[in-house]
């Protein structure tokens, strides 16, 4: 019976165990800080990737213009969802307008361009602004979309595509 109340105390029972044996206790010991990363001109820097699409994504403080190759967003991404994919992390962290994006962008079709591009405007707000890292986290804009086209298979016509089957 001795046996069983032993094995089975109360939390502040385990405390006093762990501050006996030397271990931190606290949360805030034990929580990683983060700190800002930014250059010399105050831009946080990251890189996007997305299918076979990489983003080199440039963030700082300004009014919302986001430069994609040497060119204005409306004329690179012309359609409207492409738009909205990359301005998604700024509406989820409540900072639509507040900062100036440029990015080179290559490699993979639009489609893969502008996710690479939210994956790096992701992480550039983060490098910024730590304390966004909890919101953008959730929303899953900060874990890499690692699908892939899948390899032609010889013997097929394309991944997974049989060629026609003829009786005669």
């Amino acid at each position: 019976m001795s046996e069983t109340q032993t094995r089975t105390g109360s939390l502040s029972d385990l405390k006093d165990m762990a501050v006996a044996a030397g271990v931190a206790v606290t949360p805030d010991e034990t929580a990683i800080v983060r700190e800002p990363k930014r250059d010399a001109q105050g831009r946080s820097y990251a890189t996007g990737r997305r299918k076979n699409a990489i983003a080199r994504v440039w963030i700082m403080p300004g009014k919302g213009d986001i430069s994609v190759n040497g060119r204005k967003v409306t004329t690179y991404f012309a359609r409207p969802v492409l738009r909205m994919l990359i301005t998604q992390p700024f509406l989820v962290a409540d900072r639509y307008n507040q900062f100036d994006v440029y990015c080179t962008v290559n490699g993979g079709g639009l489609s893969g361009q502008a996710g690479a591009l939210r994956h790096g405007i992701s992480r550039a707000l983060t490098y910024y602004e730590p304390s966004l890292r909890g919101i953008l986290k959730v929303a899953g804009f900060l874990t890499r979309d690692s699908r892939v086209v899948e390899r032609k298979k010889y013997g097929k016509a394309k991944a997974r595509r049989s060629f026609q089957f003829s009786k005669r």
